[in-house]
C-alpha cells in the first residue's frame, strides 16, 4: 500500500514538466510573432513611388498583410489550445489535491505510523499548492499575452484598412493620370498632324508638280535618281538642289514646332527587287540604309538638327508595285520622306 502511494506521489510530482515545455513554445511563439509584426511595421513605412510601382507595392504589401493577419489568428488559436490544456491540468491537479487531502483526512486517528504518512501527505499537498500557484501565475500571464495579441491584431487590421484605403486612392490618381495623359497625347498629335500638314503645303510649293516627286499618304516619294545614279550612293548636284529647299523649309519647321513635341522627319531608302551586282554594296539592304544616311548627313551639314533625322534602309522588300516591269522598278527605287513622332 505504501509503495503504491509512493508511486501515486511520484506520478503526481513529474506531471508538471509539461507545462515547461508548454511555456517554451510559448515564448519562441511570441518572440516569432513579434519578428513578424516588426517586419510588417518596416513594410508598411515604405512610401509608394511612381504610379505603376505604387499600384504593385500596395498589393504586395496588401498579401503580406493578410498572411500576417492570418498567422496571428493560427496563433491566437493556438495560445487558446494551450490555455486550454494549462486550465485541464490545473483542474486536473486540482483534484489530486481534493484526493490527496481526502486521504489525508481520512488517515489523521491511524496512529504514529499514520501520523508519519500524513505529514509526507502534507508535503506533498504543499507541493500541489505550489504547482497549482505556479499555474495560476503562468494563466495570468498567458491571458495578458493573448490581450497583447488581440490589440495587435486590431492594430494590424487597422493597417490593413488604411492600406485598402490609400490602394483605391492611387488607383483613382492613376486613373485621373491616364485621362490626363491620353488628353496631352492627343492634344500632341493634332499639334504634329498641323505643322505636318503646314510642312507639306510648304514643300508642294517649293518643289512644284515634279512628275519624280509624289506624295503618297503622309510621305513624300522621291524617285531615287533625283539623288542618286543607278547602284551608288553619293548626291547629285540636282539632288542637293533639291535638299536644300527642303533643309529650309525643315529649319524654319524646327523654330514653329514647341521644343516639348518630339517630332523627327525619317528618311526611307528603297530600292527594286532586283539583286545588286556592285563592288561597294553588298546586298540592296547596304545601298538603301548608304542612300538614306546620305540624304540625312546632308541635312545636317545644312544646319537641320541631328536629332531630328532618322535614316532607315529597306531594301526591296517595302515595294509599292510587285509588277515584274521596269516602270515598277523604277517606281520602288524611292526615298521616302515622312515627318513622324520619335
Amino acid at each position: 500500500m505504501a509503495l503504491a502511494r509512493a508511486r501515486r506521489s511520484e506520478s503526481a510530482f513529474n506531471y508538471w514538466p509539461g507545462f515547461v515545455d508548454a511555456l517554451s513554445t510559448l515564448v519562441l511563439s511570441i518572440v516569432f510573432l513579434l519578428s513578424v509584426f516588426l517586419v510588417v511595421q518596416f513594410f508598411l513605412s515604405q512610401e509608394v513611388t511612381g504610379k505603376d510601382k505604387a499600384l504593385e507595392e500596395l498589393n504586395a504589401k496588401l498579401a503580406q498583410l493578410n498572411d500576417l493577419l492570418s498567422l496571428e489568428k493560427l496563433g491566437k488559436l493556438n495560445l487558446d489550445d494551450q490555455l486550454s490544456q494549462v486550465r485541464a491540468g490545473l483542474v486536473a491537479a486540482e483534484t489530486e489535491r481534493d484526493r490527496i487531502k481526502g486521504l489525508y483526512e481520512g488517515l489523521a486517528g491511524a496512529g504514529s505510523d499514520a501520523a508519519g504518512r500524513a505529514s509526507e501527505l502534507n508535503k506533498a499537498l504543499d507541493s500541489e499548492k505550489q504547482v497549482s500557484a505556479r499555474a495560476l501565475a503562468q494563466i495570468e500571464v498567458l491571458n495578458q499575452q493573448i490581450s497583447a495579441l488581440r490589440r495587435q491584431l486590431a492594430a494590424l487590421e487597422e493597417a490593413l484598412d488604411a492600406s485598402e484605403k490609400r490602394d483605391k486612392e492611387s488607383q483613382g490618381r492613376i486613373a485621373d493620370l491616364g485621362q490626363r495623359l491620353n488628353v496631352a497625347l492627343a492634344q500632341r498629335v493634332q499639334e504634329l498632324s498641323r505643322y505636318r500638314s503646314e510642312f507639306f503645303g510648304r514643300l508642294r510649293a517649293i518643289l512644284g508638280n515634279r512628275p519624280d516627286i509624289r506624295i503618297v499618304g503622309d510621305r513624300f516619294v522621291f524617285q531615287s535618281e533625283v539623288f542618286f545614279d543607278t547602284g551608288q550612293a553619293l548626291l547629285l548636284p540636282e539632288g542637293r538642289a533639291e535638299l536644300d529647299k527642303l533643309a529650309t523649309a525643315l529649319v524654319d519647321l524646327d523654330k514653329q514646332i514647341p521644343s516639348e513635341i518630339a517630332w523627327v522627319l525619317r528618311v526611307d531608302g528603297h530600292t527594286d527587287v532586283r539583286p545588286i551586282n556592285s563592288p561597294l554594296f553588298k546586298s540592296n539592304w547596304e545601298l538603301s540604309s548608304a542612300r538614306a544616311i546620305s540624304v540625312v548627313q546632308y541635312l545636317v551639314s545644312l544646319g537641320v538638327p541631328a536629332q531630328r533625322l532618322v535614316a532607315a534602309g529597306f531594301a526591296e522588300f517595302q515595294p509599292l508595285d510587285t509588277a515584274a516591269t521596269e516602270d515598277a522598278y523604277k517606281r520602288n527605287r524611292r526615298i521616302e520622306l515622312k515627318l513622324t513622332e520619335r
